[in-house]
């Protein structure tokens, strides 16, 4: 079925269909659709909706729903977010499954309701304390906002562990249309869950390990866990990238401006690509790797003083210059920005009258 949808409402629409029913949040601008749109159509699915008293008490909701069996969502931006750390260590050291979507906004602090990137710290690296990974899925348009979050949940549940939707506000606000497909990965069995059941009576989930050597290697079977999905599971899209002269870096929002930034710099005679990482946990190294081998230089754009460039970085083990342009505060940088600094910074004349 084709519609016109906002973002923040295609997610709960691919929860939906990718058999969640139960989601506990707290609203918060610019991700407050979501969980209005989850008040309003879990309940006719069967499912469960609560308003929680506060992000805390919502992440505790999520390990608790988590712990049953459930598929379930929440979602915030960067200062919940930064409320639920603490459950996202104590889910990931539990191996929960469960899903978390952030929209992102300015900051730090408060900050203010604009569209920013700044989370990706946060949500990629972890936050919370401990040795764990967060997967983390970045999507690009109001369909992928539906078709990630049901990834996310097949993800969550084949490695046990917290799932991420890492989108920004203009991913989140705006309107595109949007195809709901039949979601048909089935479910996965979890006998491990506690369900009420003489079975499953006995099931604990917890993330208390004591003993030292207890704890030691519950954290290497989880480091076993992460190798296996950094190999399987790198997710990336490219565009105009066949032996690109220079390569352009950008994930969300940015990797649209950077299509137009692309075909602008090619008319200038410039050689451009783009390397969109879908999955920025695990990151697509290897392939941008691969995409870069050829590069000049790679030339990485981020609503963000420069987080994801530290991956990109790491990437390209100094085999290509890498350099990065940066809006913040809520500024999207435009394609003409983009180009004429990429021009500057190669030498060009920038001519529009091309």
């Amino acid at each position: 079925m084709r519609q016109l949808c906002k973002g923040n409402v295609a997610v709960v629409k691919g929860a939906l269909l990718a058999g969640c029913r139960a989601y506990y949040g707290y609203p918060i601008t610019p991700a407050s659709e979501i969980a209005e749109a989850a008040a309003e159509l879990l309940p006719q699915a069967g499912g469960t909706f609560l308003q929680a008293e506060s992000e805390v008490a919502a992440i505790n909701m999520v390990y608790g729903a988590a712990a049953a069996g459930l598929r379930v969502l929440t979602a915030s931006s960067g200062p919940g977010i930064s409320l639920m750390q603490e459950g996202l260590s104590y889910l990931a050291g539990a191996e929960l499954p469960c899903v978390i979507v952030d929209v992102g906004r300015g900051g730090p602090g408060l900050g203010n309701i604009a569209p920013e990137q700044g989370d990706y710290f946060a949500l990629v690296k972890g936050g919370g304390h401990g040795n764990y990974r967060n997967l983390v899925l970045a999507p690009a348009s109001v369909q992928e906002m539906a078709d990630l979050t049901m990834l996310a949940f097949d993800l969550a549940d084949r490695y046990r562990n917290p799932a991420v939707v890492l989108t920004d506000g203009y991913i989140g606000q705006m309107m595109e249309p949007l195809e709901l497909r039949a979601h048909d990965v089935p479910q996965p069995e979890k006998p491990w869950a506690v369900c009420g059941t003489p079975e499953t009576r006995q099931n604990l989930i917890t993330s208390i390990y004591m003993e030292p050597d207890v704890l030691e290697a519950h954290v290497r079977k989880l480091e076993a866990k992460y190798r296996q999905a950094a190999q399987a599971e790198a997710r990336y899209e490219l565009y105009c990238a066949d032996e690109p002269e220079v390569l352009l870096v950008g994930y969300g929002i940015v990797s649209r401006v950077l299509r137009s930034a692309v075909d602008l710099a090619r008319a200038q005679g410039v050689r451009a690509g783009l390397f969109r990482p879908i999955t920025l946990w695990p990151f697509p190294s290897q392939a941008l790797a691969r995409a870069a081998r050829r590069c000049q230089s790679v030339f990485v754009v981020e609503m963000s003083t420069g987080q994801m460039v530290e991956d990109v970085r790491l990437a390209l083990d100094g085999r290509v210059d890498v350099e990065f342009f940066g809006r913040v505060g809520g500024n999207v940088p435009l394609a003409e920005e983009v180009c004429q600094e990429l021009l500057v910074r190669m030498g060009m004349t920038v001519d529009w009258g091309v």
